[in-house]
């Protein structure tokens, strides 16, 4: 029997002339950066990256992969770093998933309210056919959110994305993905939002 090995993840590579158009002076805000693979993506195309990671272990393997990011360990329901001041672009991937609903819900608006209007999210979400990585097998807390390894986990099918981002939100791009970054095929949905405000609908 074999085992399929990670591979390079290069997701974030045909978003960077949008991430560039959108970030403008201000840095993005990488939430859930781990050890910084995203992170050294955005800083090596000339971006400014404030990035947040609750792990410190992951962190300092981050500031090592990354010496010239802003990092913080800190958990993403904190206050970020400069949260009074509004951001042209947020990178969330693979982690707004361990909260219940509610709290997703508030953490998704707190993003939305940090960009600035037109501003930009790109985001991925566990799918819930992520089978190999806690979409079935485990003790169930609410609907697709399962204690996976002792740590609550959500996964998202498309009516959970379209509630999630239904309010404030412009869909730019909503696509179902694999990924080999860890190893065995992972599940996920890729999202491109703006932030839509109603004076910007008004003029369109």
């Amino acid at each position: 029997m074999t085992t399929s090995r990670p591979v390079p993840d290069p997701w974030l590579q045909p978003w960077l002339p949008l991430l560039w158009q959108h970030a403008g002076p201000r840095p993005v805000l990488e939430l859930g950066c781990g050890a910084g693979e995203d992170t050294a993506t955005l800083v090596a195309a000339g971006l400014k990256v404030q990035a947040i990671d609750l792990s410190a272990e992951s962190l300092a393997r981050a500031r090592m992969r990354v010496p010239g990011a802003h990092l913080v360990c800190q958990d993403v329901r904190r206050p970020w770093p400069d949260e009074d001041q509004p951001r042209g672009v947020v990178v969330a991937s693979l982690s707004l998933h361990y909260f219940a609903w509610d709290e997703t819900l508030a953490l998704v608006a707190r993003i939305r309210d940090a960009l600035v209007p037109g501003g930009l999210l790109l985001c991925r979400l566990n799918s819930t056919e992520d089978h190999h990585f806690g979409a079935s097998g485990h003790p169930a807390i609410a609907p697709h959110y399962y204690l996976v390894d002792g740590q609550p986990k959500r996964f998202f099918d498309r009516a959970d994305v379209e509630a999630l981002f239904a309010h404030g939100w412009r869909h730019e791009s909503v696509s179902h993905q694999l990924t080999g970054k860890y190893g065995p095929p992972k599940a996920l949905w890729e999202l491109v939002l703006t932030r839509a405000d109603a004076a910007a609908k008004a003029l369109r």
